[in-house]
C-alpha cells in the first residue's frame, strides 16, 4: 500500500513563504513524476508544479517566479517553496505521484496517487 503525507500547511501573511513537503512510502519500485495541485473553495483543482523523474519543472503561469518544487529522491519525498505568497494562493494542496508500485514479485503498473490535502491559508 502506497501513502502520500503531506506537511508544512498553514496560516501566513500575504508576502510570506511556506515550505510543503510531501512524503511517499509504502511498496514503491519507482516515482516517475511527483507534483503539488490545489484547490480553492468554489474552484476545479489546479497544477501548481510538477518535477519529473529527470527533475524537469513546470510550473502554473500564476506562480512562475514565486514558486519553486524540488524531490529528494533517497527520502521518496517532493518539496514546494512557496514565497510571496497572496491571498490567490489560499487553498487545499495535494500532492500528487505517478509510481509503479511493487507486490514483491511483480511491478504493479503506474498509477497515480494523491496525498490528503493540506490547508493553505494566506491572509491580507
Amino acid at each position: 500500500q502506497v501513502q502520500l503525507v503531506e506537511s508544512g500547511g498553514g496560516l501566513v501573511q500575504a508576502g510570506g513563504s511556506l515550505r510543503l513537503s510531501c512524503a511517499v512510502s509504502g511498496s514503491i519500485f519507482s516515482i516517475n513524476a511527483m507534483g503539488w495541485y490545489r484547490q480553492a473553495p468554489g474552484k476545479q483543482r489546479e497544477l501548481v508544479a510538477v518535477i519529473t523523474g529527470g527533475g524537469s519543472t513546470n510550473f502554473a503561469d500564476s506562480v512562475k517566479g514565486r514558486f519553486t518544487i524540488s524531490r529528494d529522491n533517497a527520502k521518496n519525498t517532493v518539496y514546494l517553496q512557496m514565497n510571496s505568497l497572496n491571498t490567490e494562493d489560499t487553498a487545499v494542496y495535494y500532492c500528487h505521484a505517478d509510481l509503479e508500485g511493487w507486490d514483491g514479485r511483480t511491478i504493479v503498473a503506474a498509477s497515480d496517487y494523491w496525498g490528503q490535502g493540506t490547508q493553505v491559508t494566506v491572509s491580507s
